[in-house]
């Protein structure tokens, strides 16, 4: 390995160790599922929904991150109460991290809105391969020789509302650390909040604008979404059937992504992202993402905002 490309992870990673921590999973296709910032966000009535996505980050660099990230969930009508379980596994450089938790919502609906509140708890876990070294000099002071794996409580709350034309939520993320001073903990607060406006009254396209911001350790990163979902108008039963959508994004981070999504069936849905970094050092190392969802009608939900089974859409 090149010395400098060590250099570099092992900056990144004493950074992420010993000053900031380490950063949430970056997702190009968190649009469609918020699970693992927001456990307010698994509310889906009606379904037993599964949700996929996994990320291939910077190809071509050395070290570059990989993330797995998984979520399952059900609502019951009874109870006004999702539950679920989140994974999310995350190799960067020469840090491993992997992050389950089990999810809990609550719901207070109306016939024109839905109000979720959100916790979920697990366990954060963080290892380093030390032989990843290459270095010319054993004693380079830059390296990190001695570093334990890692294994603490995690925990995530949220709120989220939506209306037939609204989605918003707020959500704060390992919350765990808020109290705990020691510079080596597992992974860093963070603060989420989001807006989108989605219609889906037409019979040819449903069409959304969304606002996504970021908070921690004083930096802020804000991200632009918009989208076209497009309908076959000739349901005589259910009403239009979804064919494909489209989307693009673009992130203060000056980052560029755009997605493609078609539904194999009324139910399952796969996704392809490909994101474009607009900063100098990675301009040639670009991202590509894949997402699946899949959802398994349960029951019907007696929401008459929920009729045309819009509320999976988001």
């Amino acid at each position: 390995m090149n010395r400098s490309i060590v250099l570099i992870l092992c900056l990144i990673a004493h950074t992420c160790t010993s000053v900031f921590s380490q950063a949430d999973v970056s997702m190009v296709t968190h649009w469609n599922n918020r699970a693992n910032y927001n456990p307010a966000s698994i509310v889906k009535p009606g379904y037993l929904y599964l949700f996929s996505n996994i990320q291939n980050q910077w190809v071509g660099y050395a070290g570059a991150p990989k993330v797995i990230n998984m979520q399952a969930s059900v609502y019951s009508d009874n109870l006004n109460s999702a539950i679920g379980v989140s994974v999310v596994a995350d190799k960067n450089g020469l840090t491993q991290a992997f992050n389950p938790t089990l999810l809990y919502a609550y719901c207070i609906s109306t016939e024109s809105t839905m109000l979720s509140f959100g916790l979920s708890g697990g366990v954060f876990w963080r290892t380093f391969n030390n032989s990843g070294y290459e270095a010319e000099s054993d004693i380079d002071p830059l390296l990190i020789y001695k570093f334990s794996p890692s294994l603490a409580p995690d925990a995530n709350i949220g709120v989220e509302f939506q209306s037939r034309y609204i989605v918003a939520g707020l959500s704060t993320t390992h919350v765990f650390s808020l109290f705990n001073e020691s510079s080596d903990y597992l992974n860093t607060n963070h603060r989420y909040g989001y807006l989108i406006y989605k219609n889906t009254d037409s019979d040819l396209l449903n069409y959304y604008f969304g606002l996504h911001m970021i908070n921690r350790n004083g930096l802020v990163i804000t991200e632009g979404n918009t989208g076209l979902r497009f309908k076959n108008p000739n349901g005589l039963i259910k009403g239009p059937a979804e064919l494909f959508d489209i989307g693009f994004s673009y992130r203060s981070t000056r980052q560029m992504a755009a997605f493609l999504g078609i539904m194999i069936t009324p139910d399952i849905r796969i996704g392809y992202a490909y994101e474009h970094n607009f900063r100098t050092y990675l301009r040639a190392f670009d991202t590509h993402e894949l997402m699946l969802e899949y959802r398994i009608p349960v029951r019907e939900f007696n929401c008459k905002t929920c009729r045309n089974n819009d509320y999976w859409y988001f």
